[in-house]
């Protein structure tokens, strides 16, 4: 639930207005998130609270190879069987301070509100990326929605304003960019090193790739028709053109 449908009841943020007045969010909407794709591989994160929302979270931080830590006294049946399968660490306890030692990103999916807000507050203070899930408010980051196919992966934020248009984007997104996107950033990627070691400027590189991408015939709408070996032959034809025109250029 985003933080503006909170209007009217029960304040559910750091500011305790006791009913919630919107001071929270004015201006939201207006903030310059500083979008980033973050590297997860091997680094601890925590989540707090183990309902659906946690296992929501949880999964998410798995699929990005994060090593996950829940805290919760209670948990769902599928955190308990990630829990006992070893795929998490997890402590059947309230939360703790201390459990934000050695965090890299906290995740909060409580429905305490004292709990979300010393969660908030002890990750701010250690200036850790923190979430307290459904209240923009109380993060320093948020999570938008993600369109992942191999190494594509594609991002849309409302800044809180509406999950609901995010998800429908986000499905829109999905039709128009997918397999065959994913696979001509894969055959890119497999000439990243020869471009690196051949082409001796950052415009050099930048023109070769961008004469691939943006070339005739188009080669995402040849790996629709599954016409691989005609994109691999685009590729082939733009090395010899870039090598071809090094002598020119120096001379």
């Amino acid at each position: 639930m985003p933080a503006q449908a909170y209007a009217g009841k029960e304040c559910v943020c750091q500011f305790r207005r006791g009913i919630c007045d919107q001071s929270c969010v004015q201006g939201m909407l207006d903030t310059p998130f500083y979008i980033a794709c973050l590297r997860l591989t091997g680094r601890r994160c925590l989540v707090v609270g183990g309902g659906d929302i946690g296992l929501e979270k949880v999964e998410g931080l798995l699929a990005c190879d994060g090593r996950v830590t829940l805290v919760s006294p209670e948990a769902v049946p599928a955190l308990e069987e990630l829990a006992a399968e070893g795929s998490i660490a997890w402590e059947r306890r309230d939360y703790e301070t201390a459990d934000l030692e050695g965090t890299f990103i906290a995740i909060a999916a409580t429905d305490d509100t004292d709990v979300n807000i010393r969660i908030y507050e002890d990750a701010e203070r250690r200036a850790m990326l923190v979430n307290i899930v459904d209240v923009p408010p109380l993060c320093n980051f948020i999570l938008p929605a993600i369109v992942r196919t191999g190494p594509l992966a594609i991002a849309i934020s409302t800044a809180g304003a509406s999950p609901a248009l995010a998800k429908r984007i986000k499905r829109e997104i999905a039709e128009e960019y997918g397999a065959p996107y994913a696979r001509m950033a894969e055959i890119l990627n497999e000439v990243r090193g020869w471009a690196k070691g051949t082409l001796p400027t950052y415009q050099d590189r930048k023109s070769f790739f961008e004469s691939i991408v943006n070339g005739e015939p188009d080669p995402v709408e040849l790996l629709r028709r599954g016409d691989e070996a005609a994109v691999r032959d685009l590729v082939a034809a733009a090395q010899e053109s870039a090598q071809a025109a090094r002598p020119a250029a120096a001379a």
